[in-house]
């Protein structure tokens, strides 16, 4: 455990379904699930309350059939569902490590899941619960981005943790450009108006109305989240 206290008592992280369970493979990688499972097991036994948002990109990307002719809305509702499945495979996980996690899907199921229910879910969280929140907003034409701004909102979560396969935000793609620079701090507006795409406009908007800041790290680093919660790790911090 490190020297430092956590900065934040109460996080929202955001996971792509690549980043977070398919570690950039189509399906469900065990080592990278393994991985970030043991990451909020570390956060949980500090004494953090944490909620998260995962993609489904890994199984499912609903953006990619509808350019290809399927109706938009139903190739979003398909994606929802993908990410009910990484929800799951996440909570499996994480309590065979002794974390008790909840899955609340927006999209009601309640023989695998949780309807989403606000209270409920602040509840588990007042208890040391992990809640998981699956099928985004429940309505399509929303990515998990916005789930992930609104559910951070209505959880009253002091910041939005974004975990990438990068360690913050970069002035170009820090993968094809060699020359690429990581920004410490970035403004909001900074984000919007220079069309850096940590998450969507409308996610980034929600937060800057809200004032809960966005920490962009890498979940790739073993550690990692702990390390940025307590301001030791490498970030980019959006406030």
């Amino acid at each position: 455990m490190p020297d430092r206290q956590p900065r934040y008592k109460r996080i929202l992280l955001k996971l792509s379904g690549e980043a977070g369970v398919g570690g950039d493979k189509f399906g469900i990688d065990p080592a990278t699930l393994d991985t970030v499972c043991e990451e909020i097991a570390q956060v949980t036994a500090a004494g953090v309350q944490i909620c998260l948002v995962v993609g489904g990109g890994n199984i499912f990307r609903g953006a990619v059939l509808a350019e290809s002719g399927m109706e938009r809305a139903s190739a979003d509702y398909m994606g929802m569902l993908a990410t009910v499945m990484n929800a799951l495979a996440l909570q499996a996980s994480l309590e065979k490590k002794g974390v008790y996690t909840r899955v609340q899907s927006a999209i009601p199921m309640e023989a695998v899941c949780e309807r989403y229910i606000r209270r409920r879910a602040l509840r588990h969280l007042e208890k040391g619960r992990v809640v998981i929140f699956a099928a985004g907003l429940g309505a399509p034409y929303f990515t998990t981005d916005s789930a992930a701004a609104l559910r951070a909102a209505e959880m009253g979560c002091d910041a939005l943790f974004k975990g990438t396969s990068v360690d913050g935000v970069y002035t170009a793609d820090p993968k094809k450009d060699p020359d690429a620079k990581r920004y410490e701090t970035l403004s909001y507006m900074d984000v919007l108006s220079k069309d850096l795409r940590v998450m969507d406009t409308s996610a980034v908007s929600l937060m800057r109305d809200n004032s809960i800041p966005i920490v962009v790290f890498s979940i790739r680093e073993r550690g990692n989240l702990l390390k940025v919660l307590t301001g030791e790790g490498v970030f980019t911090t959006i406030a």
